[in-house]
């Protein structure tokens, strides 16, 4: 059986509350599940004590019992100091795509060109102010 460290949503609508469960991996989100771990609180600010808590003795037995955390899971055993830190992938979603960058250098050609052409022409007026 592949058992997953995982959340299940509870809580009202865009009131979300999570409960830290250990479950086989074929089950819903929401559904059954083997045995609760703890709670997350999203609601509640980051250096709350309430806002993240887990029975560490029990998360620690389903992970020897060959479970695996969820990303989410992970980051808060991370926190917690009981798993080592992951490198994660940073996705390039904020960055520009290949037409805008191009739009963006023919910007920056013309406007150089056109300070190229200024300054050309701000030359031979000095150059008669200075005769």
């Amino acid at each position: 059986m592949a058992m997953k460290l995982r959340l299940a949503r509870g809580g009202s609508k865009k009131r979300p509350f999570y409960r830290i469960v250990a479950a086989d991996s074929r089950m819903p989100r929401d559904g059954r599940y083997i045995e609760r771990l703890g709670t997350y609180n999203p609601l509640l600010p980051k250096d709350s004590e309430e806002r993240v808590k887990m029975d560490m003795e029990r998360v620690q037995y389903w992970l020897s019992q060959g479970a695996t955390p969820s990303d989410r899971v992970s980051r808060f055993l991370e926190a917690a100091g009981m798993l080592e830190k992951k490198e994660r992938a940073n996705m390039k979603k904020a960055e520009p795509g290949q037409k805008a960058k191009d739009r963006a250098e023919e910007k920056a050609a013309k406007a150089a060109e056109a300070a190229e052409a200024a300054a050309e022409a701000d030359a031979p007026a000095e150059e008669a102010a200075a005769e």
